[in-house]
């Protein structure tokens, strides 16, 4: 920790590593896209993440892609769909993650505990149209670890909005996952290149918070 201004200005992930300044965002870990990528090992990293959090103290916070009936539906959102389910026509497409669908619940081997913060989005940010940012500024928290899919489709997109709002992003390295390495690959050279997001690994997180 570094003070300048009358500021503690933190430095290394040892700073930030305590239940008042930090918080676990688990990212659509949901059954329709687990399902459609390599989770296996994303999903033990994860667990056991969420094993050491709870035991200290971490706020856990779980998002999920919602989609909207194609009535709601608007262009951002028949442009994402045409484009993930690779569909020339909008008229072709079909809402994924609607609530009541079984690809829009959390996967059973990470399910939210009682006191988790689970909620929903339309945006890949977990910010953007969420409660997310008061959530954590109310409650104080300076770092957001970060772990779960995809890497290159949303959770980059979370880290450099959460900069933005003045959130330290953490990215657990071995508890992300993606739809295309080479991507995910230059959105961590980018997020490392720009300085601003903490990387760390499932042992050396678990370890800061079993102290």
């Amino acid at each position: 920790m570094r003070l300048s201004n009358g500021l503690d200005i933190p430095t290394s992930l040892e700073d930030l590593a305590t239940p008042a300044n930090l918080a676990l965002l688990v990212y659509d870990m949901q059954v329709g896209i687990c399902g459609q990528v390599e989770s296996e090992s994303v999903t033990a990293g994860i667990a056991s993440l969420l094993i050491t959090a709870r035991a200290a103290g971490i706020r856990v916070a779980y998002s999920r892609h919602l989609s909207l009936s194609k009535a709601w539906m608007g262009v951002t959102q028949y442009r994402m769909a045409m484009a993930w389910q690779r569909k020339d026509d909008p008229a072709d497409v079909s809402p994924w993650f609607l609530p009541d669908r079984p690809g829009f619940a959390i996967i059973p081997e990470l399910a939210p505990a009682a006191d988790d913060f689970v909620f929903d989005k339309l945006a890949m940010s977990a910010f953007e149209g969420t409660p997310l940012h008061f959530a954590l500024t109310d409650a104080g928290v300076r770092a957001l670890v970060i772990a779960g899919i995809a890497m290159e489709i949303g959770i980059e997109p979370t880290a450099r909005h959460a900069i933005d709002l003045g959130i330290i992003p953490i990215i657990v390295e071995d508890a992300i996952g993606w739809g295309s390495q080479e991507a995910a690959e230059r959105s961590i050279a980018g997020l490392r290149f720009a300085g601003d997001a903490i990387f760390t690994t499932v042992a050396e997180l678990s370890q800061l918070l079993g102290r």
